[in-house]
């Protein structure tokens, strides 16, 4: 239900905002230029005299079961059963513009004014009730979606929230300084819960994208050009020669060959018909353009033209480095280029209503509704007001993947035929063009006295921009193919091991290949280089690695949580003996620990939760394979709306980062991304996942934090640290590969032979 239908409804309790100008970026910070505000007042809650209880939320569910968080948050404030509230999330037409859903900020932020909403209809009720009862409002109560209590003359007066909105319409306005439940009293919030999401996908029920149909809807397919994974050069756009329209235009089926610049598409009555023709279709690319070398990511990241943008600087770094009397290391780390890799290729439905009529929906799996519908507006030159994002559970994001750009090849196609279009993108399509997780190079150096004191610590990072515009509007030359340069490397640059001189730099890049933010963004390659870093000085400086960096935080609640985790790992101090790595033993064992709390936004930015990991691996020095037998991963996310949905969170996270971090980086060919299939881009399977022991911190009444992406920050660092503990061997950048591995132990000659070995 939209919200203009909700508005001139009979019989409800709404509360609302006005609509506001969105807010313009920062500069330096990627994202909408749209000014668009709609005419109509945005709903965050609806009390109907149906019995339903409905709440509104900017945000959409990528996996992170925050339908089930968000219907808890309502529940409570409002005395009903979660299974009460319907959740309505990312609709452009029906939930209101709370921005996209990214650095885990939908529980910690957006939750605020639908909190808020829920506790202002809760007390509009019970003052309806006490004026059609008579009974003082403090004398009332309110549970399983009613109101009861007692009159002066003993009579019991019961009313249902939709027997009290029955023949009322009435409409609240949002007050944020509404007063909500004290956390002490909650029954809902903190309660573990079942995902309502789960029992529709686990019957078949429509709720992806890739399944949707519609009356009429016609199949299509794209064909890429050859400049696959690259947006930005003169030639983008500009490089088709010819298209062999009449061949495939006799195929059985096909409706029309679309062709707008460098866009290629084609349109049939079924899908398999879409498939063949554009396999068929006879297309001439003028020659591309050489592309610069990424063979080696980190050589060519590091060459790359870049503007220094100081973030922090106390005392002075460069005295202390210059002392003699000190421990010094300087060490540079790099990260690889990373692909989303969504288990589905992305897929879209739109309906463009020609001559102006009509409504132009598009069903979408994006992250982005309303950042989406600018960009579909701009590709077609039409009215935001005029297009509505039906957003629908999709494979699977953690970032930006090709689910938008899907959505302007459909709109472009249907429009062209005047009739509802579906695109689903091959596989090749999916992993060539997706935005990449970009590569990143940090370089640190430090010094610390002989006793263990972090004296000083310099840091900068490299990161390529990560802007990504949509593929349609690239192609068409709707948008320049400019590169541009967005300030998004400074995530988690601070590390959270104090010293009393230290210096923080960010080197803003423009993109080297088609790039986006990915889960972590930047904060988690940063925070690799910290904490490996960190563990290298404990060595260096004879310490225990977690005794190091317990005494270099300065915040409380990660000394608590470091120190939960390390108990519950039953962790023991690291021996510094190096007579333990000469050995001919093939199979080693290791213990790695790391700590972080991912801050986002720009600089300064404001942190998400607090974990912590410390992981077990057995290290084959014969075939240099890496086996993760145990994570013990906590968390501090304040306040836990659903404990086994942060449970789950911290499960999911572990799992991606661990497949990151052993197996996945994207290879390049001549400038362009290889890989067009999962044999090129291996990802963990079911039977290299360890035992995962998680520790959750119990802060309820603290404000809740972000989940989906702060444990994966901490990872990849405990990986490289347990992989020293285990072979003496530190290795500077993932993934953890066999081949990464031997060649590392061969560098320190702790590499055994078949001949040397005993199991």
């Amino acid at each position: 239900m939209n919200r203009s239908e909700l508005l001139v409804r009979d019989g409800c309790l709404l509360v609302v905002r006005q609509p506001v100008t969105p807010v313009i970026p920062a500069p330096g910070q990627p994202g909408s230029h749209s000014k668009f505000v709609p005419d109509v007042a945005e709903i965050f809650v609806a009390i109907l005299d149906d019995g339903r209880i409905l709440g509104f939320n900017g945000h959409v569910d990528l996996g992170t079961g925050i339908r089930t968080s968000l219907g808890q948050i309502v529940a409570e404030e409002l005395d009903v059963l979660a299974e009460d509230v319907e959740i309505h999330l990312g609709h452009t037409a029906a939930t209101p513009n709370q921005g996209p859903t990214i650095a885990s900020a939908t529980i910690q932020i957006s939750s605020v004014p639908l909190r808020c909403a829920a506790a202002q209809a809760r007390r509009e009720l019970l003052a309806m009730a006490s004026r059609r009862s008579g009974i003082d409002v403090d004398q009332l109560h309110c549970g399983a979606r009613e109101i009861v209590g007692t009159t002066g003359e003993g009579e019991t007066f019961k009313a249902t929230f939709a027997e009290l909105v029955r023949g009322e319409t009435v409409v609240l306005p949002l007050d944020l300084d509404a007063p909500v439940k004290d956390p002490a009293t909650y029954r809902v919030v903190g309660k573990s819960a079942p995902r309502v999401d789960l029992p529709a996908k686990a019957t078949g029920e429509l709720t992806f994208v890739h399944d949707v149909r519609v009356p009429g809807m016609l199949h299509a397919r794209v064909v890429r050009p050859p400049y696959s994974g690259i947006d930005a050069g003169a030639f983008v756009g500009n490089l088709l020669e010819s298209v062999d329209k009449d061949a495939v235009m006799q195929m059985p089926g096909v409706r029309a060959v679309v062709v707008i610049g460098d866009f290629v598409g084609v349109v049939a009555q079924r899908e398999e018909q879409a498939m063949q023709a554009a396999q068929a279709l006879r297309v001439r690319w003028k020659p591309l353009p050489a592309l610069p070398s990424m063979d080696d990511t980190a050589a060519t990241i590091a060459a790359a033209p870049a503007v220094r943008r100081p973030l922090l600087s106390e005392g002075d770094v460069d005295a202390m480095l210059a002392r003699d009397d000190v421990v010094k290391l300087s060490r540079t780390y790099a990260w690889p280029y990373q692909m989303h890799g969504s288990i589905g290729p992305s897929c879209a439905v739109a309906d463009y209503r020609a001559r102006g009529e009509g409504r132009i929906t598009v069903w979408s799996g994006t992250q982005n509704p309303v950042s989406l519908r600018f960009d579909l507006a701009q590709l077609i030159a039409r009215d935001e007001a005029d297009i509505d994002i039906v957003r629908m559970e999709a494979s699977g994001c953690y970032g930006r993947n090709c689910a938008d750009d899907v959505c302007g090849d459909a709109l472009l196609l249907s429009r062209a035929v005047g009739a509802p279009v579906r695109v689903q993108l091959s596989r090749a399509d999916e992993h060539l063009w997706e935005p990449k997780g970009t590569g990143q190079v940090m370089t640190v150096s430090g010094a610390a006295t002989h006793d263990g004191e972090l004296l000083a610590y310099d840091f900068a990072t490299r990161y390529p921009s990560n802007d990504a515009p949509m593929l349609a509007s690239l192609l068409t030359g709707i948008v320049s193919a400019q590169a541009r340069v967005f300030e998004m490397g400074d995530r988690t640059a601070v590390s959270p091991y104090v010293s009393a001189h230290r210096r923080f730099v960010c080197d803003d890049m423009a993109p080297l290949v088609r790039a986006s933010w990915f889960r972590g963004v930047s904060a988690l390659p940063n925070s690799f280089a910290h904490d490996a870093f960190a563990d290298e000085m404990a060595w260096a400086t004879g310490h225990d690695p977690l005794a190091f960096k317990l005494r270099h935080l300065d915040d409380a609640r990660a000394v608590e949580l470091l120190k939960a985790v390390a108990e519950r790992a039953a962790w023991t101090p690291r021996s510094h003996d190096i007579s333990r790595w000469d050995n001919d033993e093939r199979f080693v064992r290791g213990r790695g620990v790391a700590y972080a709390r991912y801050v986002h936004s720009r600089f300064p930015g404001f942190g998400a939760a607090w974990s912590a990991w410390i992981a077990d691996v057995v290290v084959d020095r014969l075939t240099g394979e890496v086996r993760v037998e145990r994570v013990t991963v906590g968390q501090d996310t304040g306040t836990m709306v659903n404990p086994d949905g942060v449970r789950h969170q911290l499960h999911g996270n572990v799992v991606q980062v661990l497949s990151r971090s052993l197996k996945e980086r994207v290879r390049f060919v001549d400038g362009r991304p290889a890989g067009r299939e999962w044999g090129g881009y291996p990802i963990l399977t079911f039977a290299e996942l360890p035992h995962l022991d998680v520790v959750l911190m119990p802060r309820q009444g603290e404000p809740p934090m972000g989940a989906g992406e702060s444990a994966s920050v901490p990872g990849p660092a405990a990986l490289a640290n347990a992989i020293f503990d285990a072979t003496g061997v530190r290795i500077y950048a993932p993934p953890f590969t066999p081949e990464t591995v031997r060649a590392a132990l061969a560098r320190e000659d702790r590499l055994i032979r078949p001949s040397e070995q005993r199991v």
